[in-house]
């Protein structure tokens, strides 16, 4: 989580060679449109949400679900820019989709990892306690 510009897709892309590379499963990377595909190495499946008519913390958690429902082989599930995909949402939804994601990651063996272009002071412990500190 940080403002635009922070280098976080960056750092996204760099964490999904490394599982791709070092993970013993399918690597997955939702993004909106088609920005990564010469990024993201074809071992990694890309998912390009807006082919799909993702645009609300709902249908995120029901696409989520029918990937890990078609594909028990996920050990990783990448998401660049959650905000571009869904739009923003207030703080105690997204708490809400961050805590549901570490249950469900937790049941089926998933991690996961998103980004998202937000200001963190913005958001409460409930939200902030998952951004990652490198």
């Amino acid at each position: 989580m940080g403002l635009k510009g922070t280098g976080k897709t960056k750092k996204l892309v760099e964490m999904v060679r490394a599982a791709v590379d070092e993970e013993h499963g399918d690597v997955i990377c939702i993004e909106k449109d088609k920005v990564l595909t010469y990024d993201i190495p074809y071992q990694a499946r890309l998912v390009h949400a807006s082919e799909y008519g993702i645009n609300s913390v709902e249908l995120m958690r029901g696409f989520i679900s029918g990937l890990a429902a078609g594909n028990f082989d996920i050990t990783h599930v990448f998401i660049d820019n959650l905000f571009k995909i869904i739009g923003k949402v207030p703080g105690e939804q997204l708490s809400l989709f961050l805590a549901w994601l570490e249950r469900f990651g937790e049941k089926e063996s998933i991690t996961f990892t998103l980004t998202l272009s937000a200001d963190p002071s913005e958001y409460g412990t409930n939200v902030t306690k998952y951004i990652y500190q490198q």
